[in-house]
């Protein structure tokens, strides 16, 4: 059974007050460069960016980080990536605080960016 974490772009790089509106993009890359590094238990971590934020990170792979470029909003490619890994059978974790976006994930689990954070 494969696990899948689904990360909001946005909202983890928006929950630290570092300078990151300035440079939307250096911020977002930053974000994907710890999360290739980082140990965590999950066999793919997608990575949701949206705006100015995909100027940072091409969309993609890189080692078991997926980089995905949102066509619209991010969320709804963030729900679109959770009903997918849903429908495949996995474990799948969300992480965001968008409290509109955590209730349209289900069964999906949903974590905070500070837990990623944590982990990172």
């Amino acid at each position: 059974m494969m696990s899948v974490l689904v990360v909001d772009g946005a909202n983890v790089v928006g929950s630290v007050p570092d300078g990151w509106w300035k440079d939307r993009a250096g911020a977002a890359r930053r974000l994907h460069e710890r999360l290739l590094v980082a140990d965590t238990p999950f066999d793919e971590i997608v990575l949701v960016l949206e705006g100015q934020a995909k100027g940072g990170v091409k969309a993609g792979w890189d080692v078991h980080v997926r980089t995905v470029h949102a066509a619209r909003d991010g969320d709804s490619e963030i729900r679109e990536q959770a009903r997918q890994a849903l429908a495949s059978g996995g474990r799948v974790v969300v992480v965001t605080a968008d409290r509109m976006l955590a209730a349209n994930v289900s069964p999906a689990q949903v974590l905070s960016p500070s837990w990623l954070l944590d982990q990172l």
